[in-house]
């Protein structure tokens, strides 16, 4: 399998606190950066969750999440994560990451995601269309400009 351009690429240093006594990254930290970057792509397009909740009323919370470690990230390693949408469904979507320190691969994850709130498809809430059909789900991929993961 392939990727495209990630719909988001967010750099972040691994600080003391984020390591165990021998100085590498303690697992919890992985699933927090995969948040971050989610909401770093969010904000990317002028959204956020409470942007979403105070205008739609609707959330995107987590349905499922995992990762598989690669190789560990350490103490003062830059961390790239980059996030890529997989899968589109009516009130769901799934986004896998890559992470790597120096094009180094230490981790692989995902979100599944799911709209929650007034009885809104979140592909029409965040393209602001008026008909909530399952078309708004491609008009939301485009409005976004968020690339799918693509299988070689």
């Amino acid at each position: 399998m392939t990727f495209g351009d990630p719909a988001c690429s967010e750099p972040s240093s691994s600080e003391w606190g984020d390591c165990d006594e021998a100085g590498v990254v303690f697992y919890p930290n992985y699933f927090y950066w995969l948040d971050c970057t989610f909401q770093r792509l969010l904000r990317d397009r002028g959204l956020s969750q409470r942007e979403l909740m105070r205008r739609f009323g609707v959330v995107t919370p987590l349905v499922d999440a995992g990762a598989k470690f690669r190789g560990p990230a350490k103490y003062d390693d830059v961390l790239r994560v980059e996030a890529f949408v997989e899968t589109w469904e009516t009130r769901r979507f799934r986004i896998v990451y890559k992470l790597s320190v120096a094009d180094r691969p230490v981790a692989e994850g995902f979100e599944v995601r799911a709209s929650q709130g007034r009885d809104v498809l979140l592909s029409a809430v965040l393209t602001e269309s008026a008909s909530y059909s399952i078309s708004a789900l491609s008009a939301f991929k485009d409005a976004c400009s968020l690339p799918a993961r693509t299988r070689a």
